[in-house]
């Protein structure tokens, strides 16, 4: 039997017309209808480079609107199945099936509308660092690298491993990875600052209960089109051989770059592709990452200043406790959300509390 009826019916509905509204289908058809006008030109392909990023940018709107056509189409569906209810209570089966369809869709939909700030839709740069702890930091980067990893597989992005540094004897002591999908970037914004870890540390012979940090920071990947102040003169570029586990695939030549930016000293390594030059590139598109980041913090803190604004320091802020003794529980300190699932999240079932911190970001 069917167990919904007409007052979903129109709950659902409504929804459909707000979806309308708040992911600005009309404006995104019209920049759509722009983009394939500008794909269609003659010789468009021949900045390999921008053509790439438009064509992904057309792909992004034509998902969108494409969603929201599938939940306009199941909307009429449901709408013809209660209409015919009456006759065959098939049909009440039907209708109540594709308002929970609906249901599930505008769900997406409308967590899909949290992403609309300038670079949420894009890819990300994700890097794991150790904080204090020694071996245990270490392993405890080690850890959280492979849950991004997990995670990342689990939502079907592309994961492309820049930089993964081991430790000594254990785990790692840097992992960079750039993550590939729609709203990359706009989700993993919420993994930004340090994760705490409370175990019995596997490296303590008397099997004491430690304490230990790791440092998680997100970027996005910057379009082309982006301007960011950076004058190759100020960077040095360095060579070295490539670190590694060993074994047949372990690179035995000097491909891996390390690049710092004499001004800022800020430093970016890359040594997992296959070359020097692709080694290259990839830390460039980090440090570019990195300059602009520091730029818009920059702003961010002078505007604070000008307005009188407390800004709060959430750089290095923990953000999630990770507790594996004295209890199992992981915590996000910000949105409250808990669960005593620890396996299932450090194997990347992180969903629900990357949704919910932006759904309790979305409602301050």
């Amino acid at each position: 039997m069917a167990d919904r009826d007409e007052k979903d019916l129109e709950k659902v509905a409504q929804r459909v017309e707000a979806a309308h509204g708040y992911l600005h289908i009309d404006e995104r058809a019209a920049e759509l209808a722009k983009l394939d006008e500008e794909i269609a030109q003659p010789g468009f392909w021949d900045d390999a480079s921008h053509a790439q990023s438009v064509s992904k940018q057309a792909s992004v709107l034509r998902d969108t609107i494409a969603e929201y056509d599938e939940a306009a189409a199941l909307l009429d569906d449901a709408r013809a199945a209660f209409d015919l209810a009456s006759e065959d209570e098939l049909f009440a089966e039907e209708a109540s099936a594709a308002l929970d369809k609906l249901d599930e869709l505008l769900d997406a939909l409308e967590i899909s509308s949290w992403f609309s700030e300038r670079f949420d839709g894009g890819d990300a740069i994700l890097t794991v660092n150790p904080g204090s702890g020694g071996l245990e930091a270490q392993d405890w980067t080690d850890m959280l690298y492979r849950m991004y990893v997990r995670y990342a597989e689990k939502k079907d992005w592309k994961v492309t491993v820049l930089d993964v540094v081991p430790g000594e004897g254990i785990g790692l002591d840097k992992a960079t990875i750039q993550i590939e999908g729609r709203n990359a970037f706009g989700m993993l914004k919420s993994e930004s600052g340090v994760h705490r870890l409370v175990r019995i540390s596997p490296t303590d012979d008397k099997k004491r209960r430690h304490t230990t940090f790791a440092g998680v920071e997100v970027l996005p990947v910057l379009p082309d089109d982006i301007e960011v102040d950076l004058n190759p003169a100020d960077v040095r570029v360095d060579v070295y051989r490539s670190s590694g586990p060993g074994g047949q695939c372990v690179n035995t030549t000097d491909s891996a770059v390390r690049l710092t930016h004499i001004p800022t000293n800020i430093v970016v390594t890359c040594q997992n592709e296959k070359s020097q030059l692709q080694n290259k590139e990839a830390a460039f598109r980090v440090l570019k990452a990195k300059l602009y980041e520091r730029e818009e913090q920059k702003r961010q803190e002078e505007l604070a200043e000008l307005r009188g604004d407390r800004m709060d320091n959430t750089f290095g802020s923990q953000i999630r406790n990770y507790v594996l003794y004295p209890y199992q529980m992981v915590k996000d300190v910000r949105s409250g959300i808990e669960t005593g699932n620890v396996d299932a999240v450090l194997d990347g079932e992180l969903d629900e509390f990357v949704i919910g911190y932006h759904r309790w970001r979305v409602s301050q």
